[in-house]
C-alpha cells in the first residue's frame, strides 16, 4: 500500500469515524468508531494523524481530494476541477463528483457536515428548527406542513400534517406572500425566507391549519431532540375488518435510540400475536445502517445466521474491507416477527437505509411484501466518513454498496421494478398519519387483505417526489438533520 508523505492536507485526516449511508445517512450504514458501540473495524487512512494544520478552505479541499482520490466509489467519475473556482467546500465537492451526479449515481450524495451537529443527531436527536417537514407545490406556489414533531416550536403553534403556511416574515416587518416567493425565486426563496435553523431565529407565519381558520403566529426556533418513532402515530394496531394489523411509522434511522424503540414495538405486536404489518417509510431519508439491519432482524424471525447483506467497495479496497467488514448475517432478536404480509409505504423521500431494509428481505418474503405509495428515491450507496475535528468537518464521499443475499442492488432508479408487489396511492396530508382512511395506509391494508390495486409507475430522476405533485423543501446550506431527513426544518 502506498504510504502518502504527511502533508498540510494529509494531516487534516483524524480517523474514518462514522459509516452513514444517507441521503444524507443520508441513509444506509453501520456506526462504527467514536459515535456508538462498533460494529467492525475500521479503514484508517495512513500515515497517523496529527493536529490540523490549517483549516482554510484550500486545505479542506486539499484533503477532501485526497479521501475522494483514494475511497470514492466511482474513481473514473471523479472530475479534475480548479479549486481556485470555489467558494465553498461544498461546491467544490459537487464539482468533483459532478460526471458520477449526471450519471444519477451520486445524487449529491457526497457531503461535508459538521461532527458536532451529526454525532448530537445520532447520539440524542439534537436538532434545531422549528420541528416540521415541508413540502411544496410549485406550480401552485403553495407550501404544506406534511408532519410536525411533539415537543417543538412548530407543533405547539399549530403547524402539524395539513397545515398550509400562507405567508412568511421577520417580527416588525411585512409578511411576503408564499405565492410571491415562489413567483420571484422559487423554492429557494421560499427556504431562504423561513431564515436558518440556528436557535433564536424567529419568523413570523401566517398560516391555515387543515379545516381551520387563518392564523397569524410569531415562532423562534429551538433545540430539541427529534423522537423517531411518534407518541401519537408510530405503533399502533389496526382493526381491518376483524384483521389486526400492526402499523409501524419510522421517521428516521439517524437516531441512535431509533433501534430501542423498534424493539419496544415489535415487541408489542409480538404479544398481540400480530402478523400482518404495514412499515410506514414514507418520509424516512435514511440513517445508520446498524438501525436498518435491526429493523431486518425483527423482520426475519427464523432466519437467524441467514445472509443479510454485503458491503461491496472499489476493487482494490474490496479485499480489506471483506477483512474488517465481513457480510452481515441475520442477527437473534427477542421480538422478533415472521410476517404473513408485509407493505411498506414509501414516497421519493424513502431512501438509503429505508430501501437497505426492503431491499434485504427480497430473497426471504417471496410474494408477501409490496411497496405502497410511489417509488422510493433510489440510493444503493453509502459514505464512510472522514471526520477532521479540529475543523468539525465530516466527509462523506459516496464509499460503498449495498447488496442483498442475491446480490441485488443497483436500484438507483427507486425499488419499484425490483418489487413483486406494488401498489400506487397518494400521501394525502389531508389526513392523519396512522388513519386508516389516508390512501397510502389504506391501500397498504388492501394488500393484505388480498384486495387488487394498480401498480405504482417508475419514475426516474425526480429528487424526493411524492404522488400529488408536491416536493420536498430544501434548505441551501443544511444542518445534519436536514441531510438526514427531508423537508426538515
Amino acid at each position: 500500500m502506498k504510504v502518502a508523505p504527511v502533508t498540510p492536507a494529509r494531516a487534516l485526516i483524524s480517523a474514518l469515524a462514522l459509516l452513514l449511508a444517507a441521503c444524507g445517512g443520508d441513509g444506509s450504514s453501520p456506526s462504527v468508531g467514536g459515535s456508538g458501540p462498533p460494529t467492525g473495524a475500521t479503514p484508517t487512512p495512513t500515515p497517523s494523524p496529527t493536529p490540523a494544520p490549517s483549516c482554510s478552505l484550500r486545505a479542506q479541499q486539499d484533503v477532501v481530494s485526497e479521501i475522494l482520490d483514494e475511497w470514492y466509489l466511482f474513481p473514473n467519475l471523479l472530475a479534475t476541477v480548479n479549486p481556485d473556482n470555489f467558494s465553498t467546500l461544498q461546491s467544490f465537492i459537487d464539482a468533483r463528483v459532478a460526471p458520477a451526479r449526471a450519471q444519477g449515481i451520486d445524487r449529491f450524495f457526497s457531503a461535508a457536515t459538521s461532527i458536532a451537529q451529526e454525532d448530537a443527531l445520532i447520539s440524542s436527536g439534537a436538532s434545531s428548527g422549528f420541528g416540521v417537514r415541508l413540502s411544496f407545490d410549485s406550480a401552485a406556489g403553495r407550501l404544506f406542513v406534511i408532519e410536525g414533531y411533539e415537543g417543538t416550536p412548530g407543533f405547539a403553534a399549530g403547524l402539524d400534517r395539513g397545515t398550509e403556511i400562507l405567508a412568511i416574515g421577520t417580527p416588525g416587518s411585512a409578511l411576503q406572500t408564499v405565492a410571491s416567493l415562489f413567483a420571484s425565486g422559487g423554492s429557494q426563496a421560499v427556504s431562504n425566507a423561513l431564515g436558518p435553523s440556528d436557535p433564536g431565529v424567529t419568523r413570523v407565519l401566517q398560516f391555515r391549519p387543515l379545516g381551520g381558520a387563518v392564523i397569524e403566529r410569531s415562532v423562534t426556533k429551538t433545540q430539541f431532540s427529534l423522537d423517531p418513532v411518534s407518541d401519537r402515530y408510530g405503533v399502533l394496531v389496526l382493526n381491518d375488518g376483524g384483521r389486526r394489523v400492526g402499523y409501524f411509522n419510522l421517521r428516521t434511522f439517524i437516531v441512535r435510540d431509533a433501534e430501542r424503540q423498534m424493539r419496544e414495538a415489535f415487541g408489542q405486536f409480538r404479544d398481540q400475536g400480530v402478523t400482518d404489518l404495514v412499515i410506514d417509510l414514507r418520509y424516512n431519508g435514511g440513517g445508520l445502517v446498524s438501525g436498518a439491519d435491526v429493523l431486518g432482524d425483527l423482520l426475519l424471525a427464523g432466519r437467524v445466521g441467514q445472509l443479510w447483506s454485503r458491503t461491496l467497495v472499489r476493487a482494490e479496497k474490496q479485499a480489506q474491507i471483506d477483512r474488517e467488514r465481513p457480510p452481515r448475517t441475520i442477527g437473534a432478536e427477542a421480538n422478533a416477527i415472521s410476517p404473513t404480509r408485509l407493505a411498506f409505504i414509501t414516497t421519493g423521500a424513502s431512501a438509503s437505509a429505508s430501501e437497505l431494509v426492503i431491499n434485504g428481505l427480497l430473497p426471504y418474503l417471496g410474494n408477501n411484501i409490496a411497496l405502497i405509495g410511489s417509488n422510493t428515491f433510489g440510493k444503493p450507496v453509502g459514505q464512510f466518513a472522514f471526520s477532521v475535528p479540529s475543523c468539525d468537518l465530516r466527509l462523506r464521499p459516496v464509499s460503498f454498496k449495498t447488496v442483498n443475499a442475491n446480490g441485488q442492488g443497483d436500484y438507483f432508479n427507486g425499488l419499484a421494478s425490483v418489487m413483486p408487489n406494488t401498489c400506487r396511492a397518494s400521501d394525502d396530508i389531508g389526513f392523519a398519519l396512522g388513519d386508516p382512511a389516508e390512501p397510502s395506509l389504506r391501500t397498504a391494508l388492501d394488500f393484505i387483505a388480498g384486495r387488487p390495486c394498480t401498480p405504482i409507475v417508475s419514475r426516474t430522476g425526480i429528487m424526493w417526489h411524492m404522488e400529488g405533485a408536491r416536493d420536498m423543501l430544501e434548505a441551501r446550506n443544511p444542518t445534519a438533520a436536514q441531510n438526514e431527513m427531508p423537508g426538515f426544518f
